[in-house]
């Protein structure tokens, strides 16, 4: 069969491509759905424990058996995403209601990771069982096949309450995100309950009933007066702190204490130590003197951050600047995107919870009428037992009569006595005019002896009417969305009485925290920095009474203002920018810091080449040389940045920065260079350039520059020298004297002159 070719425009095919892959991201794995609250993954998770039988008062099992099953049967993904959902989902700490009990390491809310899956159990808890999966086995939600169509898997959950809500969500698909805070179950379900019975009500009188989030690590929400106009549109910010108690000293020993009891939502993981590390370098940096003593007493009873304070400390200052300098004080960035409709859609808080009231009355729908099937069923076989019994000699006859089981289900279901053997006339007559159902012809033969006693005759009349009752009583519900409306709310009244728990997060409006920076005095301080990179600065008056001692023993030694910055330059391209204000002031004895725990220079990376303090830079220009002979002059007026790192220079793969001179260079009207300096470069294989500094040109610092020397390819530059044009500078050349001036003075890009030794 000959082939076909389709033309197709490349762009079109990329696009749609592109746009298939993202709606599978966002509706198959990052999105919670709105009707369950729960992703893909969670969804698979909770249905695989509910089908290994792992309820709440069974024995837990490994968590790798969960894993295994959600992955082999229904979530065609890495373990690791399977299993840290499971993780999640059992954490109290990060969900308004945990899913999963967890046995074993399952993480911390400091950031301790949990242990593998190996080593820990779990099973489901009793919330999710009763308000999650329940009636899974009463066709409430459709089951669809899973990805290679030897399973089937549910398509959502019958989740009986606002889950998105409850447990909130996050998630990163492509081009959008979810971050949904949680709140509180009993606030929730009478959100729900009020919007029942007035479904014209407005957002704020839903505040009403859940007046905003309800964190699992408590905490404040302090712009309370923002959340109406958050829940109306499902986007905004809400500012969260932590709770801080001031606990004077019991004896005139003890010290006093500011403790933290709660945290903000945000800092849930590596944040509280690094609170923990901002509240050192404020006391370092002299932003909170008052301190005198940080210490974690966390445990698993609460949060316990204990900061001991000098005696007459200024507690209003101290909660200022620990909310303004730190984070406990942080913004939950709110967007409630979730799938409605099949598609991902912003929804504000009555938005979700009419979704959700829409499928409670869905699922509801087909749970009555699956029960009510079953009662007409029951009916239906009870109603043929009762007549059993009032006829149950003729039936007794019948069944010795005949010779099969299926002769004696003709005459019971159609009156046909064909070849029954019957004692009298008249139980012939009466059995060719029996008429059972299937169903009660069965149940009649499936009959055991004792069910005719008299008692059991009774209990057997009581539970009809018990099914007439439950009959009506569905039909009821079914027929009317009042009837159908209190069913709803019993269950979650039910819900509401045994699960719900107290709220832990206020929500207020406060003053906003006020924080005044230290007036910094001007002053000039020398920077010292030693040959093992050990950084401080001192005093001025004390750098010139020990001059010889600093100039000896350190590498560098800079003379600038407190308020300037230090520059520091590497072979990387690389400028990492320290205030000064942030290297420690001490004495001339005192060893100081490491530069790389002042800056993000690391010195086992990458090798300083050239520092000078910031104001040096300005208006002057640079001249970048590359150990492969890359040249350029760079006006110091690029490095002006705010940013800690940046790049000074690119370099070309295998490259490196070898030096960085400062030049007496400017331009004239028409960017040409001026210059009375020269340059000599000199290589490792003894080949010596020299040339006027004027022909280097002018660039960015994002250019690698133009060629100096022309190199072998085993030869690289050793060294550079910027000297003026008359002076007669001599070098110390592999252990000769050699006189710089003595060289000739060439064009750049040339090969240079081999100086032997």
């Amino acid at each position: 069969m000959a082939e076909t070719i389709i033309k197709a425009e490349y762009s079109d095919i990329m696009q749609k491509s592109y746009i298939d892959y993202s709606m599978s991201v966002i509706t198959a794995r990052a999105v919670p759905d709105v009707r369950d609250g729960l992703k893909p993954v969670q969804r698979r998770v909770l249905y695989a424990m509910d089908q290994l039988g792992l309820n709440y008062d069974k024995p837990h099992r490994k968590s790798a058996r969960i894993v295994g099953d959600a992955m082999g049967k229904y979530h065609p993904h890495g373990d690791s995403s399977i299993y840290e959902t499971l993780v999640v989902m059992e954490q109290d700490f990060k969900k308004g209601m945990a899913l999963v009990d967890g046995h074993g390491n399952f993480g911390s809310i400091e950031g301790d990771s949990a242990a593998a899956m190996r080593y820990t159990e779990a099973r489901l808890k009793k919330f999710t069982q009763d308000v999650y999966l329940k009636d899974l086995d009463k066709n409430v939600v459709d089951f669809v096949p899973n990805f290679d169509e030897t399973e089937k898997e549910p398509s959502v959950l019958p989740v009986r309450v606002p889950n998105v809500l409850i447990n909130g969500a996050e998630g990163i698909a492509v081009g959008m995100t979810t971050s949904i805070p949680t709140h509180n179950l009993i606030e929730v379900i009478n959100a729900v309950e009020a919007y029942m019975d007035n479904e014209k009500i407005t957002t704020e009188e839903l505040m009403e009933y859940m007046p905003g989030p309800d964190f699992s690590t408590g905490g404040r929400v302090v712009n309370k007066s923002d959340l109406p106009d958050i829940y109306a549109t499902g986007t905004g910010k809400i500012k969260l702190r932590g709770d801080v108690v001031f606990e004077p000293g019991k004896r005139k020993t003890d010290k006093d204490k500011l403790v933290i009891t709660s945290i903000p939502y945000t800092m849930i993981g590596a944040g509280i130590g690094k609170f923990i590390s901002d509240v050192v370098d404020l006391v370092e940096n002299k932003k909170l003197q008052d301190i005198t003593d940080v210490s974690n007493e966390s445990s698993k009873e609460g949060i316990r951050i204990v900061l001991e304070l000098k005696k007459n400390a200024d507690i209003k200052k101290i909660e200022n600047t620990l909310y303004k300098k730190t984070r406990l004080e942080d913004t939950f960035g709110v967007n409630m995107l979730t799938i409605a409709d099949g598609r991902p859609e912003v929804l504000g808080l009555k938005d979700i919870i009419r979704h959700n009231v829409d499928f409670q009355y869905e699922i509801n729908t087909r749970k009555y009428q699956t029960l009510l099937k079953k009662e007409y069923e029951n009916k239906e076989i009870k109603e043929g037992l009762i007549r059993a019994c009032d006829i149950i000699d003729l039936i007794i006859e019948i069944l010795r009569g005949c010779t099969s089981k299926k002769q004696a289900k003709d005459c019971l279901i159609s009156g046909n006595i064909e070849g029954i053997k019957f004692k009298s006339e008249q139980s012939k007559k009466d059995a060719a005019k029996l008429h059972f159902t299937e169903n009660q012809a069965n149940a009649i033969l499936e009959l055991r002896l004792y069910k005719l006693i008299g008692l059991e005759i009774e209990a057997l009349e009581k539970e009809y009417e018990e099914t007439l009752a439950r009959i009506a009583q569905y039909e009821d519900i079914l027929g009317s969305k009042r009837a159908m409306k209190k069913a709803i709310k019993k269950d979650l009244e039910a819900i509401k009485k045994e699960y719900g728990i107290a709220r832990l997060t206020v929500i207020e409006d406060a003053e906003a925290a006020v924080y005044e920076e230290p007036k910094i005095v001007e002053q000039e301080v020398v920077f010292i920095m030693d040959k093992f990179g050990y950084a401080k600065t001192i005093d001025k008056a004390a750098f010139e009474r020990n001059s010889e001692t600093v100039f000896a023993e350190n590498k560098y030694v800079i003379t600038c203002m407190n308020t300037d910055k230090i520059c520091i330059f590497t072979d990387k391209g690389n400028l990492h920018q320290i205030k000064v204000l942030d290297i420690p002031l001490t004495r001339v004895k005192d060893k100081g810091t490491p530069v790389d725990n002042l800056s993000n220079y690391s010195s086992s990376d990458e090798e300083i080449i050239y520092l000078c303090e910031a104001t040096r830079l300005i208006h002057k220009m640079f001249l970048f040389v590359s150990r492969n002979g890359m040249m350029k002059l760079v006006n110091g007026n690029e490095f002006e940045a705010s940013k800690r790192t940046i790049a000074s220079t690119k370099l070309a793969d295998n490259d490196l920065l070898l030096n960085i001179c400062a030049t007496d260079a400017t331009t004239d009207g028409n960017e040409q260079i001026i210059s009375s300096q020269i340059v000599v470069l000199q290589s490792a294989d003894g080949y010596f350039i020299k040339f006027p500094l004027s022909e280097i040109p002018e660039k960015k610092k994002g250019a690698i520059g133009v060629r100096g020397i022309k190199l072998s390819a085993s030869d690289h530059l050793e060294d550079v020298y910027l000297i003026p044009g008359d002076a007669d500078i001599t070098i110390d050349y592999r252990g000769k004297e050699l006189s710089l001036k003595k060289l000739k003075l060439s064009k750049r890009d040339g090969k240079g002159t081999k100086v032997r030794t």
